[in-house]
Formats: C-alpha cells, sequence, structure tokens
C-alpha cells in the first residue's frame, strides 16, 4: 500500500445528495424531451430508470450514471420518431439550469472537504455531469469550486466514467502517481474509473443510490459518506 495524497471525488450522491437533486432535474429533463407531453414524460422516466410514482432511481440506471451523450441516445432509443432533433442540447441545457436550481449539498460535506483540503491533501472533481452543469450546481455555494485544484465534466475532453482518462488526467495535473490517488465516489462508475487509472484507493460511498452489496465488489472500502472518510484514510496511513 502506498500514501494516499489525492483524492478525486464524484459529484452527485458524493458531494451532492442525489434525490433532493436529480428528481427535479430528472423529471423537467424527461418533460422538456416528450415536449410537454406529461404521460410520454413518465414513461420516459420509467424506461430510464427513475419510477415516477416513489421517485426511487434504480442502481446503475442510464438517469444515474450516464452521461449526457449516453443519456441522449438512451432517450432516443425510447422515444424514436418522437424524439426532438436538438434532445443532446435538451439534456446539457436542463443539467446547467437544473444544476442551478436544485443542487443541495449532504450534510457537512463543506467542512469535511475543507479539512481534507487544509490536510495536504490534493482535491479533484470528476463527475458525468457537463462542465457547465458542474460549474452550475456548485457554484451556488461560495467558495467551494475553489477547493478543488482539478475539475472535469463528460465533456471536458477526457472521457466520461468509467473509462480512466479522468482519473489519469488529474493523477498528472496534481503531480502524483496514479496509485498515489483515491477514488470517492456512489457509483460502479466511479470505483471502476480508479480502477482502470490505476488508483491506490477506491472508496464507496452510501449517500447516492447504490447499495453497499452494489458497491463492494468494486471498491477497497465502503463508507456511509464523505463525512468518515478521513478516518479512513488516517487509519490507512497509520497502517504504512
Amino acid at each position: 500500500m502506498g500514501q494516499i495524497k489525492g483524492l478525486l471525488f464524484d459529484k452527485d450522491g458524493t458531494i451532492l445528495d442525489f434525490y433532493r437533486t436529480w428528481v427535479p432535474i430528472n423529471r423537467m429533463m424527461a418533460l422538456d424531451a416528450a415536449g410537454g407531453d406529461v404521460d410520454l414524460a413518465a414513461e420516459l422516466l420509467r424506461a430510464s430508470g427513475h419510477d415516477p410514482d416513489t421517485d426511487f432511481a434504480t442502481p446503475g440506471a442510464v438517469l444515474v450514471g450516464a452521461d449526457a451523450s449516453e443519456l441522449a441516445v438512451s432517450f432516443a432509443d425510447f422515444l424514436k420518431e418522437r424524439a426532438p432533433p436538438n434532445l443532446l442540447e435538451i439534456i446539457a441545457r436542463n443539467f446547467r439550469e437544473g444544476g442551478a436550481k436544485y443542487a443541495t449539498l449532504i450534510d457537512g460535506a463543506t467542512e469535511e472537504l475543507a479539512r481534507l483540503g487544509s490536510s495536504g491533501y490534493r482535491l479533484g472533481l470528476a463527475t458525468n455531469d457537463t462542465f457547465d452543469g458542474l460549474e452550475a450546481s456548485l457554484g451556488r455555494f461560495g467558495g467551494l469550486l475553489e477547493m478543488f485544484e482539478f475539475r472535469v465534466g463528460c465533456d471536458s475532453g477526457h472521457g466520461a466514467k468509467p473509462e480512466p482518462g479522468m482519473g489519469l488526467a488529474f493523477a498528472k495535473v496534481v503531480g502524483l502517481e496514479p496509485s498515489a490517488c483515491a477514488i470517492i465516489g456512489d457509483s460502479t462508475h466511479d470505483l471502476e474509473m480508479g480502477r482502470r487509472a490505476g488508483f491506490g484507493l477506491c472508496v464507496g460511498v452510501l449517500t447516492g443510490p447504490s447499495r453497499r452489496a452494489d458497491l463492494e465488489p468494486h471498491a477497497d472500502i465502503v463508507i456511509d459518506s464523505i463525512l468518515d472518510l478521513a478516518n479512513v484514510l488516517n487509519e490507512r496511513s497509520a497502517a504504512l
């Protein structure tokens, strides 16, 4: 085991409350994609892994982990001839405008990130949201964006999770070997990206739709939330 010095975080379900942020965004986005047809929007949500009756999101569904382009393809496959020609634009706009309106932090996230940064860890953020969506959602919270010296979205030129590009770019920007970096996320996409990038630690968190059983096969450790991360890192460091 090597010393972990870089922490790359997922955004939604890890720093932001997934359900309070994405339930209204998904609903608004589906209605836009369905041209205002309420019944069709409900069908689209259900087919994409978001139950419109309960607002439960299925772990691993496209509305949980897909990037904007993947989501546009999935929506188009379902809508067929009813798909609007500017579907990707509709999705990107909802990511951006919805993030600015509905983004909700997990309680204590800002304070925990500040503590980790002041402890000397290099912090980064990698999301399958668009870069504009990332900036819009976290820009609501004064000073939060500036805690991350590395920030990328699915359209930033490093690919999307679970591909390793975001993780490799983070390690390069902060000047660390991938083995000295950790990924912290709520989905198997996050953890698989860390594995493919050669990260030294893959941490799953239970603040998104994924359950412990979903994450454990892919993670080195699963914790309740990022509020437990400092203890995990301290214990790991003491064991080296």
